[in-house]
């Protein structure tokens, strides 16, 4: 995993094809705002309504992600998210299209915010896209809170990233470690998401599927609280070349990493 930081504000403007935002779609919002909230410290807003009950949620009064309720008719996994910048929407969802993904919600507006499109590539991970109006994204980031990385889980990487090149004009740089399936996706030289290709690693119930890493101030504090609020420790922590990491699941049984800077 490699750490991407950038400049963030309310009204930052995000090259084509950078993570700008995640959002979390659940069953039971209040619990869910529960568990994020004493676990990372948000506080939460009400967001645009247009796909349902919604919510943003702010780290010292700035937003950092996303939680909106799942329909009830219909089964839908329990996941996060990450939504890629785009400059037009419409256009990024037709070449989606023509590179072989399928869109499945969108293009719509949604209220003052923006333009968005829900989206998945040809293996089936599920990524949205985000044309910024009065809201550009995740408005805060390098803090303990913050989503700092996101990284695709597929069986290999060769194949989904010539779409995701096709799609958002990314280039790769390979692992340093001989047979180690894994790419780094960048934009103007500068690392932005990561895919990892894990063969038949993948959960049988799930496929494939993007990842979002949270930072924490103290790893071992954040798997102790995520145990006393009801979520399940699934990759126990370990030392990497960018700080100590593990992976886990909220109450509902949403998967996410939690890494700590070595800084």
């Amino acid at each position: 995993m490699t750490e991407a930081r950038e400049p963030a504000g309310p009204h930052a403007r995000r090259l084509p094809g950078t993570p700008c935002w995640v959002s979390l779609m659940v069953h039971g919002l209040d619990t869910t705002e529960e568990f994020y909230g004493e676990l990372f410290g948000w506080d939460f807003r009400p967001g645009p309504q247009q796909l349902g009950p919604y919510v943003r949620a702010l780290l010292d009064g700035r937003e950092v992600a996303g939680v909106g309720r799942l329909p009830t008719d219909r089964r839908l996994p329990v996941a996060w998210t990450p939504y890629l910048a785009s400059d037009d929407v419409d256009r990024t969802a037709d070449t989606v299209r023509l590179c072989g993904g399928t869109v499945a919600v969108g293009p719509l507006d949604a209220a003052e915010a923006g333009r968005m499109a829900i989206a998945a590539d040809p293996s089936g991970a599920v990524f949205g896209i985000w044309q910024g109006s009065a809201h550009s994204g995740t408005a805060l980031t390098g803090e303990p809170g913050t989503p700092v990385w996101n990284e695709l889980l597929t069986f290999e990487t060769e194949s989904v990233a010539k779409f995701y090149k096709s799609v958002f004009h990314y280039k790769e740089e390979p692992a340093a470690t001989a047979g180690d399936d894994r790419l780094t996706l960048l934009l103007d030289g500068r690392p932005v998401a990561g895919l990892h290709g894990v063969g038949q690693g993948l959960p049988p119930d799930r496929g494939p599927h993007w990842r979002t890493y949270f930072e924490v101030a103290d790893l071992d504090a954040a798997l102790r609280r995520v145990a006393e609020l009801g979520g399940r420790v699934l990759a126990p922590a370990h030392d990497g070349p960018h700080g100590r990491v593990a992976t886990v699941a909220d109450p509902e049984g949403a998967e996410f990493s939690v890494v700590q800077d070595p800084r």
